[in-house]
C-alpha cells in the first residue's frame, strides 16, 4: 500500500466521522466509499519480474498505441484508468541517466495529443547495450506525478520508479534493437507483461 493512500483514506473518515456527528450518520458515507476507493487506488502489490533479455510493462493498464515514430524509434502507449495498479516500475534494468519534467495541460491521458501536451516527467533508463525511454504523463483527473528515482540512481528490471495519481498513461520508447511483442487492445500488468525482446 503506498502510503499516501493511507492519508487520504484518514482525511475521508475523519471528514465522514464529522459529517456523521454533526449533520447525521448517513451523510458519513460518501467520504467512507470514497475512502475505500483511496485506499484501493492506491494499493502496490508485489510482483516477480520474469528473467531474459526483455522490458517489462511499467505500468497496470491498456495498450492504446503502438506507433513507429521513426525508422529507429517505436513508441507504445499505455493507459491507465482510475481503477488500474498506479505504481510505475522501470522497463528494464539498468542506471537511471536522464529524468526530465515538463509541465502541461491535463487532457485525456487516452488522447494521442496528451503524449506531447500533458505534464509528464520522462526518464532515460541504460544498461546491457541498450536504452529505453519512458515517459509518466498526467491525465484529466490525475495531476500530480511522482518520481522516487534521481539520475544515477541503479535499478532492476519491474523495480518500483514513482506513480501517477489518479487515472494516466505511460509511453515506452524502444529503439531498433528491440522487438515488439505487444498489439494495441491488450491489457498489461507493471513489471509482468513483456512490451518487447531484444532482437
Amino acid at each position: 500500500m503506498v502510503i499516501t493512500g493511507i492519508y487520504y483514506a484518514l482525511g475521508l473518515i475523519a471528514g465522514g466521522l464529522a459529517a456523521g456527528y454533526f449533520i447525521k450518520p448517513a451523510w458519513g458515507i460518501p467520504f467512507y466509499l470514497l475512502a475505500a476507493f483511496c485506499l484501493n487506488f492506491f494499493r502496490d502489490p508485489d510482483r516477480t519480474t520474469p528473467p531474459g533479455r526483455i522490458a517489462v510493462s511499467p505500468a497496470d493498464g491498456k495498450i492504446v498505441s503502438v506507433k513507429e515514430m521513426s525508422p529507429t524509434e517505436t513508441r507504445v502507449s499505455i493507459f491507465m484508468n482510475v481503477f488500474d495498479v498506479h505504481v510505475n516500475r522501470s522497463p528494464i534494468a539498468g542506471v537511471i541517466r536522464e529524468i526530465k519534467y515538463k509541465p502541461g495541460k491535463f487532457m485525456n491521458a487516452a488522447y494521442d495529443e496528451a503524449a506531447t501536451e500533458n505534464e509528464q516527467n520522462v526518464l532515460t533508463v541504460e544498461g546491457d547495450g541498450t536504452k529505453v525511454v519512458f515517459t509518466q504523463i498526467a491525465g484529466l483527473i490525475a495531476r500530480r506525478i511522482i518520481c522516487y528515482k534521481k539520475v544515477g540512481d541503479p535499478v532492476k528490471a519491474g523495480e518500483r520508479i514513482g506513480l501517477i495519481k489518479f487515472g494516466s498513461r505511460v509511453d515506452v520508447f524502444f529503439g531498433p534493437e528491440w522487438n515488439i511483442t505487444v498489439k494495441p487492445g491488450e491489457r498489461t500488468t507493471a513489471g509482468l507483461s513483456i512490451l518487447a525482446q531484444r532482437k
